[in-house]
């Protein structure tokens, strides 16, 4: 973004305060109120599952949302009026599950609006703020700022379910509107702190876009087509869609894999959950570290920490589905230690790998870029959820095996990520079929990718071997 200056430590401390509240009302819709579904009302999981697979669904939205966001001068309103449509929906979710209680199909109706509407929030507050950290975000720190970023938001998923869990005792279904109201405001009300004047005086509509951008201002699915013409671009998304489409499967079966296959209890398989997310956190601060200014480059580059973590995730699925066949004496909370520990490892390295790509190539549509990586996460994680718990459904009733149904499944979600680390190693490499550049023209945008000698490029790839993806 031309013409702003780059946030500091504080002002990204600032943002990653905005993601912890975006967490802190997401969970509550996706773990509190899915939970009052089935225990409390004695719902079938199926009706909370539809209601998630709802949420990622109208994410497919996001690369419109990204596309407003490069047309405007600000992005601030898009991540406050993302916000209040967040808390809204999640209130609105709580209001429909206590109408299920006493009218079922007006509830679900309700609760189904509610998460239409949280979709909406969670997709233009995530993706503007993306944006905003792409545009905003020296180089250097961008593996700093994923990682203080996603642990502020998963922050915010434990001090939401603390605060919810102490305040819904005793339980009732007006404490839950409640509870998930003053959650909602309390989020609101932070994320306006945090924002407050964080971008700095109103850019103009060069400095919103760039000069070739306001002139021709294509409409957005010419900008979406543009985009999709870019190899690196078009590579990244499949990228992200495989790969984020394993990470997804794996979340509704590995809990259930843990009470049939090793006869865990309930709180058993919670703890071994928490267990994953320690490890998740651990991989988060050692990408954060390593990909520091102050040691990029000495300990491999952001490229090969995406691959190495998908090839070390595909590793420990492999291992999972090894692991029941051998019994008690497998080490299963140390492997799924492991196993959250290359997630970790994979996301944040693939976040930073996205805000280095978004504002790179011939057109700096950062938003659009943006917008569309973050529709084929959310497409990926929806499809992988529910085909994971299909999965081991179908294999189950065919074969009969509760094990090697689990295990057939964790053995093609390692394949998966595989075919994932094949795809991440070839983000970044120069692509001499690239479309060229136009010649300029006088006043026009200087090349979006910066060069060590010759003139720009007008590809995804970066300018040298050290910051390539």
């Amino acid at each position: 973004m031309q013409g702003a200056a780059h946030l500091g430590w504080f002002g990204i401390f600032r943002l990653g305060l905005v993601q912890a509240s975006l967490g802190a009302i997401f969970v509550l819709a996706t773990s509190v109120i899915n939970r009052v579904m089935q225990v409390e009302l004695g719902l079938p999981a199926m009706l909370a599952g539809v209601l998630i697979v709802i949420h990622y669904a109208v994410q497919m939205v996001r690369p419109r949302m990204g596309y407003g966001a490069d047309l405007g001068r600000r992005h601030t309103p898009w991540i406050l009026g993302g916000m209040a449509v967040l808390a809204c929906g999640g209130v609105l979710a709580a209001v429909g599950t206590a109408l299920a209680s006493t009218h079922l199909l007006a509830g679900f109706a309700l609760a189904a609006v509610a998460f239409v509407t949280i979709g909406l929030g969670v997709g233009a507050c995530g993706t503007v703020l993306l944006v905003l950290m792409a545009k905003r975000v020296p180089e250097g720190r961008r593996s700093a700022a994923a990682t203080i970023i996603w642990t502020m938001m998963i922050a915010g998923f434990i001090v939401s379910t603390a605060v919810a869990g102490r305040l819904l005792d005793p339980f009732s279904l007006p404490r839950l509107i409640e509870v998930t109201a003053w959650i909602g405001a309390g989020a609101m009300l932070t994320t306006l702190i945090a924002m407050f004047r964080l971008e700095g005086p109103s850019a103009t509509p060069t400095e919103a876009m760039g000069e070739d951008e306001q002139r021709e201002a294509p409409a957005f699915g010419r900008a979406l087509r543009q985009i999709w013409a870019e190899p690196q671009a078009r590579l990244f998304t499949i990228f992200v869609f495989v790969s984020m489409f394993a990470y997804g499967a794996q979340d509704l079966i590995l809990e259930p894999f843990a009470g049939v296959v090793f006869g865990m209890t309930a709180g058993e398989s919670t703890l071994l959950t928490s267990t994953q997310n320690k490890g998740v956190l651990l991989g988060m601060l050692l990408i954060g570290i390593v990909c520091s200014s102050a040691l990029r480059g000495r300990l491999g580059s952001v490229r090969a920490w995406t691959v190495g973590g998908c090839l070390a995730s595909a590793l420990a699925l492999a291992l999972l589905s090894i692991g029941g066949s051998v019994g008690s004496e497998w080490p299963l909370e140390a492997n799924v230690f492991a196993l959250g520990l290359a997630n970790g490892v994979y996301a944040v390295a693939a976040i930073t790998s996205m805000m280095q790509l978004a504002s790179a190539g011939r057109a700096r549509r950062v938003g659009v870029r943006m917008g569309l990586w973050g529709a084929s996460q959310a497409i990926a994680m929806g499809v992988g959820m529910f085909l994971g718990t299909v999965a081991v459904d179908v294999v189950r009733g065919v074969f009969g095996s509760p094990l090697g149904a689990f295990a057939s499944v964790f053995a093609a979600q390692a394949v998966i990520f595989l075919a994932a680390a094949a795809l991440a190693a070839r983000i970044g490499e120069s692509n001499a079929t690239a479309p060229q550049a136009r010649p300029a023209s006088t006043g026009s945008m200087p090349s979006a990718t910066p060069s060590s000698g010759g003139g720009g490029h007008p590809s995804l790839s970066a300018p040298s071997d050290r910051h390539v993806i």
